[in-house]
């Protein structure tokens, strides 16, 4: 039985990620070719958003973990996610789109770590099945905002006029989540608040996590899979089915592949969503775009899931340990992503993805051979 604070939790964030999606969905397309920037400066977006919250997602754990805070800090995440958004609808250039964004990851850098304490806090012993129901919850959110823009495209063609009021149109499910988290989940238990920080009792948790950081570096963040599907000739008003499809893939996927955590272990799970993230960036290198979406799907909800599970089982500091978790994806994530945006700008998309392909193979094997010395022993 899932907690009812979950289901209220659950409910934040599908709004939240429902207005998330309706800006991701259309975000690289309005850079690339709305304000008619390049993709290396797309690649320049991506890292500053992500770079920006990574000290954030740190610090922010740490502090939850040495002062038992959760709902404050969850609550002031989602209003700054809430405010930030609607602000693209003034946005002229790259820059201003950086600023936004990277503001906008420091509420999400604020939340993410306590919030994923909070689940933990009320998960029962069931952390698989528990992260499972959150996430799609979640991904139904992200789900509804593409299909939001999708209608939005299609009955109203594309322009610059819309991509920007569908900036503005997302203060309305943001504002909901805030509603509905400030008033209606009650803040996790308290345990005796910790006397000293202690990162050594987590120290066997660390080498796999710096493991899965590598191979997020290497793997195309999901706006070089937009803009991919554009490359090959896949017109815009039809794109967010494409994500779409990437949402709806966790969706169907997140609470089945929690209840096989919990059954099988998050080991087993986590090296079966690696393969899928190699499959995904395969497949572009062959302009097999949707099945992409599909593996790429299989791979984040896959392996966030097996990785939330496995702190909340093993981790002593675990706020710390999630934002390790967050902050690291953060941070390899961006630099990655401006070396995918160079590398394509200076040569083209399939050099990129032979890059990331190469680099994901190497790490996946490094993973392989780690075999029994990381902490997943399910």
């Amino acid at each position: 039985m899932i907690n009812k604070n979950i289901i209220a939790l659950g409910f934040v964030s599908f709004f939240t990620d429902m207005a998330s999606s309706m800006v991701t969905t259309i975000l690289p397309l309005f850079i690339v070719y709305t304000l008619h920037e390049g993709v290396d400066k797309l690649g320049y977006v991506v890292a500053i958003a992500t770079f920006i919250s990574y000290a954030f997602r740190v610090l922010f754990g740490y502090l939850s973990d040495r002062y038992q805070v959760v709902k404050p800090f969850v609550v002031t995440g989602y209003f700054i996610s809430a405010v930030t958004k609607p602000l693209l609808y003034i946005s002229g250039s790259w820059q201003s789109v950086a600023t936004l964004r990277g503001v906008e990851r420091v509420g999400k850098a604020v939340r993410s770590a306590t919030k994923d304490s909070f689940i933990s806090a009320y998960s029962n012993g069931k952390s698989g099945r528990t992260f499972g129901f959150h996430k799609t919850m979640d991904i139904a959110g992200e789900l509804t905002g593409s299909l939001i823009v999708f209608a939005l495209l299609f009955y109203l063609g594309e322009s610059e006029a819309l991509f920007r009021n569908i900036f503005a149109f997302t203060l309305i499910p943001g504002l909901m989540a805030v509603v509905i988290v400030l008033f209606f989940v009650k803040d996790a238990p308290y345990k005796a608040k910790a006397k000293t920080f202690d990162l050594k009792k987590d120290y066997g948790l660390l080498p796999l996590l710096f493991v899965y950081f590598g191979f997020v570096f290497f793997m195309f963040n999901d706006s070089f899979f937009l803009i991919k599907a554009k490359e090959v000739g896949i017109a815009t008003v039809y794109i967010p089915l494409l994500v779409v499809l990437l949402n709806l893939t966790q969706t169907m996927l997140s609470y089945f592949l929690g209840v096989k955590i919990d059954e099988m272990g998050a080991k087993k799970i986590l090296t079966l969503s690696l393969v899928f993230g190699l499959l995904s960036t395969a497949s572009l290198y062959f302009n097999f775009v949707v099945m992409g979406f599909v593996f790429l799907g299989v791979f984040i909800v896959g392996s966030l899931n097996a990785l939330r599970s496995y702190i909340s089982e093993y981790a002593h500091n675990k706020g710390t340990v999630y934002g390790i978790l967050y902050g690291g994806v953060a941070l390899f994530g961006a630099l990655g992503a401006l070396v995918t945006g160079v590398i394509w700008k200076q040569y083209d998309a399939q050099g990129a993805v032979l890059f990331s392909l190469v680099g994901m193979g190497v790490v996946f094997m490094v993973y392989l051979f780690m075999g029994e010395g990381n902490r997943l022993k399910r």
